[in-house]
Order: structure tokens, then sequence, then C-alpha cells
């Protein structure tokens, strides 16, 4: 006789789980939720038609991902522009980048060149703002503005370092967003000419100079007094 096995979360919840945490994801990326807003699991169970355990589980996901925080005694909310962790992670990417791009800039084959010049190409060529997307940056320009800056590293060669900066890229998704609203006069097609100018001329001294002062322009517009207030 053939047992069958039952997965320890039902079907059914697993489903409306992943549908609750991508519309709250969406909502949280479009700007929807401001910066430091409370996330409360019975209002959105309510919103959503679902229970509060679903609502729950949605929003433990989106802790792990940096896109909102768990407050003791208090629940769920959006984190703060002004949080610490933002220039942590601007730290180190300031740290790690600019040397993996030396790396890049001196083992990269002419197949890498290609790459960063079509990632570019592609970046320059994608709207990055649409009205019925919200206030913030296309989801299409997001993935288009993370392959440049990926391609422009992936001539390093190193796997382990390209994971280092997968997983500070995706916790530092939502900082960029705000960064860009609150500092709407930035240049930032000029920096990434500047990126792509530097790597494919090889000159490593001026490419890495150029990224971090990048690096450090997104992490400066979310301090409390720089910028326009979200």
């Amino acid at each position: 006789m053939t047992q069958t096995a039952h997965p320890s979360t039902p079907p059914g919840k697993q489903m409306l789980s992943e549908q609750v945490y991508a519309y709250l994801r969406d909502a949280i990326m479009r700007g929807h939720h401001a910066p430091g807003a409370p996330l409360k699991p019975q209002d959105l169970a309510r919103e959503q038609g679902v229970s509060l355990a679903v609502v729950r589980e949605a929003l433990v996901r989106l802790v792990g991902e940096g896109l909102a925080d768990r407050l003791p005694n208090r629940g769920f909310a959006i984190p703060s522009f002004s949080d610490r962790r933002w220039q942590e992670i601007a730290e180190a990417r300031r740290t790690v980048e600019p040397v993996v791009l030396r790396m890049s800039i001196e083992r990269g084959d002419v197949d890498w060149e290609a790459r960063v010049r079509a990632a570019h190409h592609r970046l320059v060529r994608t709207p990055a703002y649409e009205p019925e997307e919200g206030e913030y940056y296309t989801g299409a320009w997001a993935e288009a503005h993370r392959a440049f800056h990926r391609t422009l590293l992936e001539g390093c060669g190193n796997r382990e370092l390209l994971e280092t900066f997968d997983r500070l890229w995706t916790a530092s998704e939502l900082a960029r967003r705000w960064s860009a609203h609150r500092n709407p006069g930035r240049d930032g097609a000029k920096e990434h000419r500047m990126l792509e100018e530097a790597v494919l001329a090889r000159d490593a001294d001026t490419a890495a100079a150029v990224l971090v002062q990048h690096l450090t322009l997104t992490a400066a517009a979310l301090t409390d007094d720089a910028g326009q207030a979200t």
C-alpha cells in the first residue's frame, strides 16, 4: 500500500501566502507604504480576505528580505529610510565592489566587454519611470540596473564574490528606490556612462573612484538632512 506524503504547509495556504507576499512586496517597492509605516496583520488580513496566519507568513518572508521589520510587541513595520542598516550596507558595498571591479577589469575578456556594453545599452533604453508603476522606478529598469552593475563585476570570475554582490544588492533594493525618490535631480545616467567608459578603457583607478562616488551618493540621500522628504 502506497502512502502519500503530506506537506507541512497545505497547498492552498501556501498559495495564498505567496499571493499576499507578492502583493505586499509590490506595494512596498512602489512606495505605497511610507518609510516607518506600520504593517498591521489584522488590517492586511481583512483587506486581502485571508487568515491572520497567511499574512504573518508573508510578513515574516518580507522581514527576511529586509523589506519589513519585526518590532518586539509591536508587530511589523516598513523600515525607516534613516535606519543605520542602509549606511552599513553602503559601506560594505564601497569596500567590496571597487576591489571586485578592479579584478574584473584585469581579468575580463572581450566577451565580457561586449556584455558590459550590451548591459549599459539596455539600461539606457529602458524607461526608468512609468505612471502606472507609481512614483518609484519601474521593475524593468530595476532589473536592467542590477544586470549592468553585476555585469561590470562578472569579469572577475569569482563566484563567491559575485554571490556577495547579489546578497548586498538584494538587501539594498528598497534603499535605492528611496534614494532616487529623495534626490530626483541626480544624474544617474551620467554616472553609469562614466562607469562604462572607464571600465571599457581598462582604467581601473577611474572606474573604482566613479563606483565609490556612485554608491556614496545613493547612501547620502538617505540621511535625515539630505534629499527631499519622502
